[in-house]
């Protein structure tokens, strides 16, 4: 596998993963767009956090973190998914992107003991808005993030709660470092939808221990 050097082709190259054909409404499983994914990828290169490094994408969906890991030169990727189908398709796409040294896992994120070699954590969780009992789940993802203690974590969230967000990595001892700010799409893919599309803006906190 050839080692992708420009930004652009990183972008092109992750344009052709699969999403997943029937996404769950109850696990919140949208796509990252491949221009989010590609530019904070290459954010995380030009960082030092991807090249040569132990990658987790936790609640990895499509494989979209752990396969761009790997293109851009990781170490070793893995994907976690509490979604079966999320796994098998994730594989199919590394096979797709002839990905090396990398693997995905079904099993639930939140169970997960500390028996990663993690240098880096990207994760885009879910925010619990469909259901109350997984209000906050984002958080949950963030406090395992903690345990597993990466040198450095990528977390997705609603930029409306930044301002708590900052207090709760605090909390926990990260250093927010960099705060990157996207428009992301959420395409109409539940009934429940109305709009084709509509655009929210989320946050990635980028945080170190």
């Amino acid at each position: 596998m050839k080692k992708i050097t420009r930004k652009k082709h990183l972008e092109m190259k992750i344009q052709s993963i699969l999403p997943h054909p029937k996404p769950k409404v109850e696990l919140e499983q949208y796509s990252t767009p491949s221009i989010i994914a590609s530019d904070l990828l290459w954010n995380a290169l030009s960082l030092g956090d991807i090249e040569d490094k132990n990658i987790l994408d936790l609640g990895c969906g499509s494989g979209i973190f752990a396969i761009g890991s790997a293109l851009l030169g990781a170490k070793s990727a893995i994907g976690i998914d509490i979604d079966e189908d999320s796994i098998n398709l994730a594989l199919e796409n590394a096979s797709n992107m002839k990905a090396e040294n990398i693997d995905f896992i079904s099993e639930d994120v939140l169970g997960l003991e500390n028996n990663f070699d993690a240098d880096t954590i990207f994760q885009n969780p879910p925010f619990g808005s469909q259901k109350k009992a997984d209000k906050g789940m984002d958080l949950k993802f963030v406090k395992k993030a903690h345990d597993l203690s990466p040198d450095v974590l990528y977390s997705f969230h609603m930029a409306s709660t930044e301002d708590f967000l900052i207090n709760y990595f605090d909390e926990l001892s990260f250093e927010i470092t960099h705060i990157f700010r996207y428009s992301f799409p959420i395409p109409k893919i539940y009934d429940f939808h109305t709009k084709e599309s509509r655009d929210v803006n989320v946050i990635v906190i980028r945080s170190t221990l």
